[in-house]
């Protein structure tokens, strides 16, 4: 079993709050390393409940999109959740992508320059008590470079493997020698005998993404090039359908965690030797629901 265990994502579905937060405790008390909520099903919500509700175990949002709140909203909540937590909250932020800014309405600047204010004002509420890290959504390099002068992490969100190292070398100095500096990956999880369905359950998960012009043009940067202009004439040509199968077994292997229990704790080992301090498990399931996909990450981390 690996030494370090992984940190995981949570999602308050609804129906299912209560059971979340108390499945939180069980996370808490399995020792992993943190516990990070996506954007949706109110992931600050949840992060309150976590503050209130847990002992030891860090957890913040990865991420709370940037145009979703107003800065004042955002600070005061953030300070509140990190007080009342010890100092366990990390604040998560991202501009997030285009069918988000429809559904919340806006209309988004430029990234970089977007993320820099927010961080730049977010700090200046500096009668709050203490605020929390900011961890900062990255996928290509300008971003990863920004993030590690004015922020206090990177979060990567379905990264390449094979890319990360690269990525990285996009880091300030300064930021790559913080041992304090949070480098982490949201990574879609499937664990499995049946290693064919695990496949088949995080090409299901990533599909939507491959319809984003910021994620395809990351993957391009990994190397996917081919694959990625494949996709990009599919949707142009309304081939939508065809798209699912134009994910490639390589690049699924490269982007995702799947198989079995074994194949599953040393590909994470990967993670970390790659450079990722914190991989993120997003754990999904062949055979049910979140809770039943929470169980298999038990079983393999830590029996």
């Amino acid at each position: 079993m690996p030494q370090i265990l992984p940190a995981l994502s949570l999602i308050a579905v609804p129906g299912r709050r209560r059971a979340t937060v108390e499945m939180a405790q069980e996370i808490e008390r399995r020792g992993f390393a943190g516990i990070f909520a996506p954007s949706m099903f109110g992931n600050l919500s949840l992060c309150e409940a976590l503050a209130w509700n847990t002992k030891t175990i860090p957890f913040g949002t990865a991420i709370a999109p940037i145009y979703g709140r107003t800065m004042q909203d955002f600070a005061e909540s953030a300070a509140f959740m990190h007080e009342v937590s010890g100092g366990r909250f990390h604040l998560g932020i991202g501009i997030a992508h285009g069918p988000s800014h429809v559904r919340m309405g806006v209309t988004p600047g430029k990234p970089l320059s977007d993320t820099s204010n927010f961080v730049e004002r977010f700090r200046s509420y500096d009668k709050l008590g203490t605020l929390p890290p900011i961890i900062i959504a990255t996928l290509r390099k300008k971003m990863i470079a920004l993030a590690g002068e004015i922020g206090d992490g990177i979060v990567f969100a379905n990264a390449s493997l094979s890319h990360t190292p690269s990525s990285l070398m996009a880091l300030p100095a300064k930021a790559r020698e913080d041992k304090k500096f949070f480098i982490g990956d949201m990574i879609p999880t499937c664990i499995s005998d049946d290693v064919a369905a695990a496949r088949a359950v995080n090409r299901r998960t990533l599909t939507s993404y491959a319809f984003l012009p910021n994620y395809r043009n990351y993957w391009k940067e990994a190397g996917y090039v081919e694959e990625m202009t494949a996709i990009e004439l599919a949707i142009a040509e309304d081939r939508p359908h065809d798209v699912p199968a134009l994910l490639h077994d390589r690049w699924l292997d490269d982007c995702t965690l799947f198989g079995t229990a074994a194949q599953v704790r040393d590909k994470y080992e990967a993670w970390r030797a790659a450079g990722v301090s914190t991989p993120i498990l997003v754990p999904s399931s062949a055979a049910g629901n979140q809770m039943k996909a929470l169980a298999e990450v038990f079983e393999t981390f830590t029996g």
